[in-house]
């Protein structure tokens, strides 16, 4: 492809399409990189002027899957992320899981007396002298972001969670943090004031090489909306019973067939499971 051809992002903004990109994104899902090239040089073929990102991503996806289903579940993490909704809770507990994983403490959906009044807080992370509030803010549309107003509320609940817990015996020798995790993007005056007062901010890229999506690849903790060998419909009657990851559904396949799944299809949605479980 010679000339430059305009496509259109989720956040209806226009620029040149750029197959390193693709590629890049491709590489996430650990497919051969023969696959990768080849898949990039097809899809490049069917570019048009103005085609959206999500009509792109829905081309390399089919390619991919076709390949490989695991590495198909890789590359669509972010979309995994995005049906995890409509509530929020599961993408809360992902987030606990995470923490929990790399060596914390935590609790999911608990109410903290504050120094003026009660906060629901969604994740309480607790390791050595560290101890963290942690707000979780999930959106299912990919053109929302968290704006400056996110981190500026959180901060505010933050101080007043954090008075309480400075009067408590064995709290004066801890660092006391307030976080915030996010499956979008935050904006930049977001991670300017997030930098500035101190919080933890987490999104799916960011920070740069530690964001959402590197940590759940490092840890193998794939939410089930990745797999491609269950249904909608099944994976909306796991997340109704509070699973939401394929570790989950790996270490409990009676899972399958409680919500009805065909004991023919037990032996590929398991074995999608147990290959998504192994970290990087």
């Amino acid at each position: 492809m010679n000339k430059s051809v305009l496509i259109k992002k989720y956040s209806g903004e226009y620029e040149s399409f750029d197959v390193n990109k693709l590629i890049n994104s491709l590489r996430r899902s650990r497919a051969d990189e023969d696959i990768i090239q080849d898949i990039a040089r097809k899809v490049q073929e069917q570019i048009e002027e103005g085609m959206t990102t999500k009509k792109i991503y829905q081309l390399a996806f089919k390619m991919l899957r076709s390949k490989s289903r695991v590495s198909a579940s890789k590359y669509k993490l972010k979309k995994a992320l995005m049906e995890l909704g409509p509530t929020g809770f599961p993408f809360e507990k992902l987030v606990g899981q995470l923490l929990a994983h790399e060596g914390f403490a935590t609790q999911v959906g608990v109410i903290v007396q504050g120094n003026c009044v009660q906060h629901e807080i969604d994740v309480i992370a607790q390791k050595d002298n560290n101890h963290y509030m942690i707000e979780c803010k999930y959106h299912s549309d990919q053109g929302r972001v968290c704006n400056v107003k996110i981190p500026l509320y959180i901060n505010s609940r933050f101080l007043d969670v954090e008075k309480n817990w400075e009067r408590q015996i064995g709290h004066d020798t801890k660092l006391h943090k307030g976080g915030v995790y996010t499956n979008t993007r935050f904006t930049s005056d977001a991670v300017q004031y997030g930098k500035c007062v101190g919080l933890l901010l987490t999104s799916w890229d960011y920070p740069m090489d530690n964001g959402l999506k590197d940590r759940i690849d490092k840890a193998g903790l794939h939410p089930l909306t990745a797999l491609t060998t269950l249904t909608k419909a099944e994976k909306s009657k796991l997340l109704d019973k509070g699973i939401v990851l394929c570790k989950e559904l790996h270490e409990n396949p009676a899972l399958l067939e409680q919500i009805g799944v065909d004991k023919k299809r037990h032996k590929n949605i398991l074995a999608d499971s147990k290959e998504l479980c192994q970290s990087t």
